[in-house]
């Protein structure tokens, strides 16, 4: 049986609801560039930003997608309306608190943008806090899920990662870590690779052994 020490959470759409947000500012992006806003907001979910910039403006210099990031930046760390943390996020990271078992954020979001929500959600702050601006390979690459595994000081086969994009359980997976999908698109890959599958975070629950082994259940 695996022995797990710590956890591993994305941010936008695990921990905290910031869907509404990045309707409305990837809409205006693509509107601005005469892209129908249902392909970009289908392929950008659990992605870099910049992944998603350059996927969608092949051809365009380097200056120019990073005009356009810094854009986009700025749109998106200015409006949280609307954002919150998901059901059961603030409890769930209390309890890790309270029992001091490791944890960090993982995300695709730059400083500005992950820090606003994070911010603008109420959640606690991480002991480790993986950023876009910390990393060479996004999510589905496994190397955010590897650095957070190291950054905590733990394997990534000790670390539990909760995720709720495609892109993020591939890179979960991938790095060697157990994963918990929270409530993930019905067709998301590797499904019966999941520890667990949710539909929010309010049903787990954590326990620490005396040996320092952490436990996840899930309560009716």
């Amino acid at each position: 049986m695996k022995k797990y020490k710590g956890f591993l959470f994305d941010l936008d759409g695990t921990l905290v609801d910031s869907l509404p947000a990045v309707v409305r500012a990837w809409s205006r992006w693509a509107e601005r560039h005469g892209i129908p806003a249902e392909e970009v907001l289908g392929f950008i979910h659990g992605k870099p930003a910049m992944s998603s910039l350059r996927h969608f403006m092949p051809g365009e210099s380097e200056e120019a997608i990073q005009a356009e990031f810094r854009w986009l930046e700025r749109l998106e760390a200015e409006d949280t309306h609307g954002v919150r943390a998901i059901p059961g996020a603030v409890n769930l990271l209390a309890s890790l608190n309270a029992q001091q078992i490791p944890w960090a954020i993982v995300t695709s979001g730059s400083v500005p943008v992950a820090h606003a929500r994070h911010k603008a959600a109420g959640l606690p702050l991480p002991e480790v806090f993986i950023t876009a601006e910390n990393i060479t390979h996004g999510k589905p690459h496994p190397e955010p899920y590897l650095l957070g595994a190291e950054r905590l000081g733990l394997s990534p086969t000790e670390c539990i990662v909760v995720e709720d994009a495609p892109a993020g359980i591939i890179a979960g997976l991938d790095a060697g870590c157990a994963v918990v999908a929270v409530n993930p698109p019905a067709d998301a890959p590797r499904g019966d690779a999941l520890l667990l599958r949710v539909d929010t975070l309010e049903p787990l629950r954590v326990e620490k052994s005396s040996a320092g082994d952490v436990a996840l259940t899930t309560v009716d």
